[in-house]
């Protein structure tokens, strides 16, 4: 297969970990005999400090003529310590979303065993925890319009959902519950909020559709304390813009760093896949941030287009690791020289040498890559 691939890094530690899942694809390619070719281009911080905006019009064409988008992070302290700057790196990451048309996140949620100690949460609540987020992208409050009064002490945000952004999430939900235990639990807040009770007589009507799918309904609250308490209750859970920001972020707790959280966000036409962690800019350049997220990123996005035994070897490569603790301080307690380049690099040598890597891995702490 032949793939051209948008690579927006942005900023932090964007980069650093968007270059260890491009190296994965490329040794998928080499040893699946695909064609992968990557287009680097500008966005958020980076994007303004070069051309005074956070998503130039030449990005978005590149991104609009690739196959597919690998996206890193946006965001730096300069700008989140200045909340009255108008231009901000977060506007490249909204902007790209919508030119792309890019109306479902896709999240999913793992508690790996052999991580169950790096959890807050214990081993035995979090057990087989598998939740699949769908998130709507493109409407809500982030898109709605915004006003600050002239005097700068009243502000609105307005939330505003039409039928057919709430539809067509839906139904992508609804066929994922289908493939899984066919359980769909959608959040809200209906007993406050006129959007929310929107969705949920809209979610209601389409259910009948899906009728081996079980629906539950709950509001965002509850659904927020129950994510902690009893999380192996949900599968699919089904929710606006804001909402699942939020549960997606707070599901970091359960699988023990946000750094192992990616993401696909799908279109009709486009599709991007990125980490659903933040730039981190304090941790940027120092070789401690986690590239896993980024590499499951980019295990989704081989599942996007049917390569499942490609991601499915990279999906081994990165359990191994895991088992292995070649992982960054983020999650390693055992050893203090796993470099964020190094988790990468395991992650290639266990591509192209599956059934060589054992728990002698000497060469690693040797600043080497091959895995003996």
């Amino acid at each position: 297969m032949k793939l051209n691939i948008a690579v927006l890094a942005g900023d932090g530690i964007g980069p650093e970990v968007t270059a260890q899942a491009v190296k994965v694809l490329k040794v998928i390619a080499m040893e699946f005999n695909h064609v992968f070719t990557f287009q680097n281009a500008l966005v958020g911080a980076a994007a303004i400090e070069k051309t005074g905006t956070a998503l130039p019009e030449q990005t978005i064409a590149i991104c609009k003529k690739a196959d597919t988008v690998l996206f890193g992070a946006i965001g730096t302290t300069k700008y989140n310590e200045d909340p009255d700057a108008t231009v901000r790196p977060e506007q490249g990451l909204l902007g790209i979303r919508k030119a792309l048309k890019l109306f479902t996140n896709i999240r999913p949620v793992i508690a790996y065993d052999d991580l169950s100690n790096k959890s807050s949460l214990k081993a035995k609540q979090i057990k087989n925890t598998n939740i699949l987020i769908y998130r709507e992208l493109t409407g809500g409050i982030y898109f709605g319009d915004q006003h600050l009064s002239e005097d700068g002490n009243t502000a609105s945000d307005i939330c505003k959902y039409e039928r057919f952004e709430i539809e067509r999430v839906a139904h992508l939900a609804f066929k994922a519950a289908q493939t899984r235990k066919n359980k769909l639990t959608l959040v809200d807040k209906a007993n406050v909020l006129e959007t929310s009770r929107l969705w949920r007589r809209i979610v209601k009507e389409i259910a009948p559709q899906y009728p081996s799918v079980k629906v539950n309904y709950m509001y965002i609250d509850n659904a927020a304390m129950e994510l902690i308490i009893h999380p192996r209750q949900f599968d699919v859970i089904l929710t606006e813009n804001m909402f699942g920001d939020i549960l997606s972020e707070e599901a970091s707790v359960i699988v023990g760093s946000i750094g192992l959280l990616a993401s696909a966000s799908i279109g009709n036409k486009h599709a991007m896949f990125e980490p659903i962690h933040g730039a981190y800019t304090k941790a940027a350049n120092k070789g401690i941030a986690n590239p896993i997220a980024s590499i499951l990123s980019a295990a989704m996005l081989l599942d996007h287009f049917g390569l499942d035994d490609e991601a499915a070897l990279v999906r081994e490569g990165v359990n191994k690791a895991l088992k292995l603790h070649i992982t960054t301080p983020d999650l390693n307690t055992k050893y203090d020289n796993i470099s964020t380049t190094k988790v990468g690099d395991f992650i290639e040598d266990f591509i192209q040498n599956p059934d060589e890597t054992n728990l002698n891995f000497t060469n690693i702490h040797l600043g080497q890559s091959t895995i003996i």
